[in-house]
């Protein structure tokens, strides 16, 4: 079933949010979610953070006798056993990689763009668990689950913040708090970069659920972005001066060979073609690179069709990251997980639909894919992993 993006979160509508708090300031929305139910049970949770490819941690707060400690899944029954009563999280990250129905909450946030997307992260945590006061860089939703959680948030942090020596997580010294709130199931904490923020469980069983955001900073841009031009960039293609005046002292780096580098720099940059098409493939690189999502068995176009006609639904696997930008020449290019697909105007329709979409069936999705270009579209996802079909006998 698909999940359209909010129109309101609680009694705001988005455009509100979007003009008034979105990466401007904090936000407690009360009730943001009124039928929101979980997506799975504390030992479902549990049982994820013990499979081997799923990234997970316990974060077990000062005790009488230790500080801060941290411990890195996956894990087993006895790692549970031996927590203590109170003072830990268990926090599972990018849980809409391996659960159908997380990434279909993730699709309630779409009215940010998709591709910004990072992961859902859930975290349970026991009475007085959490872990310490700290800032993120990119933007968040903090929805509550269940149980309740007090929330301390305020301030905005950096890089040259002072935090706590010699501990395995980075938690901000002399935390001050500017707003004290608790959060019950439903409600939601928004949270612009860099502010400050503490969660700490009240009572056992809180779950959070924390939507985050894909935000690159710009050292990752600037190096990812000039490799990219770099590799398609010819040998001959270097630093010129045709206009070269006599120098007083040969030494000197004059202004005007600055000025000369800063042109020659910027013509190399400032193609939007190229920056469109390295910034696609930046922004739908898979978040676990290592994992192959590739079927065990190929298909070919024409039995693909044949079984979505029959009643088969198509659906993005889940962790796989689509978007696409329009050409010149009435087409768009497809991003899919990192590599870039040029469609001709005859794709369009389906391409556009499949990234704004995470679930396709039935008579549109049969018309969409009357053309042998969208055809081949769908033959090349499916094959790569990026799509697969599910309801077969629906």
């Amino acid at each position: 079933m698909n999940h359209a993006p909010l129109t309101h979160l609680g009694d705001m509508p988005i455009e509100t949010f979007l003009k008034e708090y979105w990466h401007k300031k904090p936000c407690v929305i009360r009730n943001a979610l009124p039928d929101f139910e979980p997506l799975l049970s504390a030992d479902e949770l549990a049982g994820l953070a013990c499979e081997e490819e799923v990234e997970s941690r316990l974060l077990i707060g000062e005790q009488q006798g230790h500080s801060w400690q941290l411990k890195h899944g996956p894990f087993d029954d006895d790692a549970f056993g031996s927590l203590p009563e109170k003072g830990w999280t268990l926090l599972v990250q990018a849980v809409d990689h391996w659960l159908p129905e997380a990434a279909d909450f993730l699709d309630k946030f779409r009215f940010v763009p998709s591709w910004r997307m990072d992961d859902l992260m859930i975290s349970y945590a026991v009475d007085e668990g959490g872990v310490g006061a700290h800032y993120d860089n990119y933007d968040v939703f903090l929805v509550q689950a269940e149980g309740t959680r007090r929330w301390e948030y305020g301030g905005l942090f950096d890089s040259h913040s002072e935090l706590k020596p010699d501990l395995p997580v980075k938690i901000i010294a002399d935390w001050a708090p500017e707003e004290v709130v608790e959060l019950n199931a439903g409600d939601i904490l928004y949270l612009p970069p860099r502010v400050g923020h503490n969660g700490t469980a009240v009572g056992d069983d809180c779950i959070t659920y924390s939507v985050g955001f894909r935000a690159p900073s710009m050292q990752e841009i600037l190096r990812d972005y000039t490799d990219y031009l770099g590799e398609r960039m010819l040998p001959e293609q270097r630093y010129a001066d045709a206009n070269l005046a006599l120098q007083a002292n040969s030494g000197e780096i004059s202004a005007a060979a600055i000025a000369q580098l800063k042109a020659q720099l910027i013509a190399s940059i400032e193609k939007e073609e190229n920056l469109a098409q390295w910034f696609g493939k930046a922004m739908t690189e898979p978040k676990y690179a290592e994992i192959d999502p590739a079927p065990e068995e190929e298909m070919d176009a024409e039995t693909l069709v044949e079984m979505l006609q029959e009643g088969a639904v198509l659906r993005r696997t889940e962790g796989c990251r689509f978007a696409w930008t329009a050409v010149g020449d009435g087409g768009v290019t497809l991003f899919a997980d990192g590599a870039s697909f040029p469609c001709p105007p005859a794709a369009v329709s389906f391409v556009q639909e499949l990234c704004h979409q995470r679930e396709l069936e039935g008579a549109k999705l049969v018309a969409l894919l009357n053309d042998p270009a969208a055809q081949a579209m769908l033959q090349i996802l499916y094959n790569q992993g990026s799509l697969y079909l599910e309801n077969l006998d629906g």
